[in-house]
């Protein structure tokens, strides 16, 4: 598949690597870390405090080596999640919402460990998404091992792939250590990983202490990293989303710099989460067509770079899952999907990000499969496209009475499940008169009664206990 979709000229992506090239050098970038200022000042950098301005050559060298082309894994070892510089689409649910969306009562309420057992079930099952994700902050679990806890959730309910992050630098390590025990040691991690990790700097142009340990840890370890750069276009970055992608380029190549230097080879990802400022409202709107461009935009540039891609898209603003979470998430994965963005997440999200429906998580799940369609694109058949056929109708057109027809509809057609209604007025009254969110949630508990959570090794469970009991103290 090649890409259908470029919001950005090459003459335009060769203007914003220029000025973000400018902006490191002569502004410079904040650097919280120690380590990290040493490497820099080390490779040339000019460190004054925490200021450090890099030359180019420091940028280049960095892309030179980086880990560019890699998979994340099955628990059986099986390659699933392609990150490269070409345009294979995955898709995996947001991540670290507080709340949830009760189905029952309709509102938000603190996200507990059983929501996030139940958003796991419902992905593991469904084929849109290829990978797993920490998808909810677990209030019931204690806050110093929250991040840790999460990723022990998933782990010890999915075979997929994931994606997650860590929220204080004393976790990493920890984290680490779950995801290598799952593998069966750090070298099988490193040699097949299960895991990518969230890594954020903090608009304007500030890698904080926890980001570049996140960055030297990961590096280290051979674990890949996923650069989240967060410019909010009008508050913390230019109100231009020309500008805003400047300040995306300068914060990933300063975290590129800083990885490699670390960990030189080790895998990393173009990714980010911009949006724009609601100078109305004070919010970040995530379901803003502004925000999807931004994403496109980006990856662009990343593409440009022969990097692997990955945004957030596909989260709505809206609070429930109504037309407007509808429209706003379509839109998202459709615009992602033809940027050819190696990992979309956000399937599930409302209210900015701040909340989790599984009920919305079936309902995209139908959205991503006609993307999924939409990117297979139209089959061109080595014969007659369509003489043959009509050679057999002739003017009648009994199109139905063929057996091509019966042998290819599969193929030519998505079928959605039935989350999605195509049937007469008649049916769906006689149905019961659902709407889509009734339906979603009778999707939701199909899956969940038909889940059945792998089998882990006894071993592997003890040391899964073990590394918990420790951080918990």
């Amino acid at each position: 598949m090649s890409l259908l979709f470029r919001l950005i000229s090459p003459e335009t992506i060769d203007r914003i690597l220029a000025e973000a090239y400018q902006l490191l050098a002569e502004t410079g970038v904040r650097v919280a870390d120690p380590e990290a200022r040493c490497l820099l000042e080390n490779a040339g950098a000019k460190v004054q405090d925490r200021a450090v301005r890099i030359p180019g050559r420091i940028i280049e060298h960095a892309l030179d080596v980086v880990g560019r082309d890699f998979f994340l894994h099955s628990r059986q070892g099986d390659p699933v999640v392609h990150y490269s510089a070409g345009d294979e689409v995955h898709f995996d649910p947001g991540s670290c919402a507080v709340n949830i969306l009760d189905p029952e009562t309709g509102q938000h309420r603190p996200a507990i460990t059983s929501d996030l057992v139940r958003i796991v079930q419902v992905t593991e099952q469904l084929p849109q998404f290829t990978a797993q994700s920490t998808a909810v902050v677990c209030h019931d679990a204690p806050s110093q091992i929250g991040d840790i806890y999460r990723l022990y959730v998933v782990l010890t309910h999915s075979e997929k792939p994931m994606v997650t992050g860590a929220f204080s630098t004393g976790n990493i390590q920890a984290m680490i250590d779950l995801l290598a025990a799952d593998s069966g040691s750090l070298d099988l991690l490193r040699e097949k990983p299960r895991a990518i990790f969230d890594v954020c700097p903090s608009p304007p142009l500030h890698w904080t202490d926890f980001a570049c340990r996140c960055l030297i840890e990961l590096g280290r370890a051979g674990v890949p990293v996923q650069l989240v750069s967060m410019p909010l276009a009008g508050a913390t970055a230019p109100v231009t989303l020309a500008g805003s992608l400047v300040q995306h380029a300068a914060e990933s190549l300063a975290g590129i710099v800083i990885h490699q230097l670390a960990a030189p080879g080790a895998p990393l990802v173009w990714g980010g989460a911009p949006a724009i400022f609601d100078m109305r409202t004070g919010s970040a709107p995530m379901g803003a067509i502004e925000t999807a461009m931004l994403d496109a935009a980006y990856a662009a540039v990343g593409k440009h770079l022969k990097l692997p891609t990955h945004g957030y898209l596909g989260g709505s603003d809206s609070k429930l899952a109504d037309f407007q979470s509808g429209s706003e998430s379509t839109s998202g994965f459709l615009i992602g999907a033809l940027a050819g963005l190696n990992m979309i997440s956000g399937a599930g999200m409302l209210d900015s990000l701040n909340c989790m429906s599984v009920e919305k998580l079936a309902l995209d799940a139908e959205a991503i499969a006609s993307a999924q369609r939409l990117l297979a694109g139209i089959h061109i058949p080595k014969g007659s496209l369509a003489l043959d056929t009509f050679t057999q109708t002739g003017l009648e057109g009994e199109f139905l009475k063929l057996g091509e027809t019966r042998t290819l509809f599969k193929k030519e057609q998505h079928l959605p499940s039935e989350v999605i209604d195509r049937g007469s007025l008649q049916a769906w009254q006689e149905g019961g008169a659902r709407d889509a969110f009734t339906r979603a949630s009778a999707r939701v508990e199909e899956l969940v009664c038909r889940y059945q959570q792998p089998a882990l090794a006894k071993n592997t469970l003890q040391a899964f206990d073990q590394i918990l009991k420790t951080i918990n103290g």
